[in-house]
């Protein structure tokens, strides 16, 4: 027993020496006291995100929201600005002390909050119709702050080129290497809001919702997806449209009887996964040496379960930890999201699935500099792709 506290308690102190770097120049401000006027052809992109939180409000209205939790969801949207300067798959941020200037990092013009559900329904209806009809749910993983949550979001909603409605769903992560287990036990218990905001946006005039959940989000994402199919409605009334499960932190064990609950998709998951994704091989640590899903080394096992599974472990990443592939070639995420869709009707069988992976496998091709091997094991076949280094 004295053995295995001493192990829980390193994996710990290594997650916390892992993480810590990344985590260190984070301000937690999202909304800065003075912005530098900048001027239009200095700004790449203007992104409204509508936030669902079941984070309490901050003491602080420069950081928003806070980690602690609140027994009910609040509900707001941000307006967000992108610099010319701004690299793919990047985010640039101020430090603590600098000021906050559009012309060189991300920032929050402003944020607006709702006193209803209704309030923000109709101002997301009229978003949803204005982009045609498409929503994409972002569910953050642990270790992050509210700020770092919405710059994630905007990052891959610019870098996709997203034309739909970015919705961001976060729950309250404690945003410190510490709270693991606060936040796994945050997810849990954000599972019925987010179910429940599925089902707004899709009432909200979405007529397609693809969802991307990043490490623990998977939990929450997992839990919400199949408390809907209990009810009868895993797919949303037919619009659930991608699900992208981005490094997932949950035991392969647990996923496999959520997915058994949920049922075969009517059309696949997708699965990003890597075999070096140090974070994940540290909450394993933490788990007893039990797999986590987003390092699992039997993709067949999971592709049998109607689950599109992209080995990502040979492909470089910008994050030392190669915890988040998915968002440092985030155009994967454009690809899953909206070109394997080319139009309303979504496809459900072999033939389709395999043109879809086939357009995928061509757009990694155009994304990645070094020569690189893609795994692609779907529920019909393996592909072995060798991309990049042809630019």
């Amino acid at each position: 027993m004295m053995f295995r506290t001493v192990s829980a308690r390193s994996a710990v102190i290594a997650l916390a020496l892992l993480v810590a770097g990344c985590a260190g120049q984070n301000t937690r401000e999202l909304i800065a006291s003075n912005i530098v006027q900048a001027p239009a052809n200095s700004i790449a992109g203007r992104h409204e995100i509508f936030v669902a939180t079941t984070r309490a409000k901050a003491t602080d209205p420069k950081e928003a929201y806070s980690g602690d939790r609140s027994a009910t969801v609040s509900f707001a949207r941000v307006d967000m600005t992108v610099p010319v300067i701004h690299k793919t798959g990047e985010i640039e941020r101020r430090k603590r002390g600098q000021r906050a200037d559009p012309a060189k990092y991300f920032t929050a013009d402003s944020i607006s909050t709702f006193d209803s559900t209704a309030a923000f329904s109709k101002s997301l209806r009229a978003d949803i119709a204005q982009r045609g009809g498409r929503a994409l749910v972002f569910v953050h993983g642990y270790n992050t702050a509210f700020d770092s949550a919405v710059y994630r979001v905007t990052q891959i909603a610019h870098d996709a080129s997203y034309s739909g409605t970015p919705v961001l769903f976060s729950w309250a992560s404690g945003a410190k290497v510490s709270d693991y287990v606060y936040d796994n036990n945050s997810a849990t218990a954000a599972r019925d809001a987010l179910e429940e905001t599925l089902r707004l946006v899709a009432k909200s005039g979405a007529t397609r919702i693809d969802i991307i959940a990043h490490s623990m989000g998977n939990w929450v994402t997992m839990e919400a997806l199949r408390q809907l199919a209990i009810t009868g409605d895993g797919d949303l009334g037919g619009k659930l449209g991608d699900v992208v499960l981005a490094s997932p932190d949950i035991d392969v064990d647990v996923f496999k009887s959520q997915m058994h609950r949920y049922g075969k998709p009517k059309k696949p998951f997708y699965l990003f996964l890597s075999g070096d994704d140090r974070a994940l091989e540290i909450s394993s640590l933490i788990a007893g040496n039990k797999p986590r899903l987003g390092g699992y080394k039997d993709a067949a096992d999971i592709a049998s379960l109607g689950v599109v599974v992209i080995d990502l472990s040979k492909v470089s990443s910008g994050d030392r930890l190669n915890h988040t592939k998915f968002a440092d070639n985030p155009v994967l995420v454009k690809l899953l999201g909206e070109r394997l869709a080319t139009d309303s009707k979504l496809g459900t069988g072999e033939t389709d699935t395999s043109s879809r992976v086939g357009n995928l496998a061509g757009g990694i091709t155009q994304t990645i500099a070094s020569a690189a091997e893609i795994v692609i094991t779907t529920p019909f076949e393996v592909l072995n792709v060798v991309v990049g280094g042809g630019q």
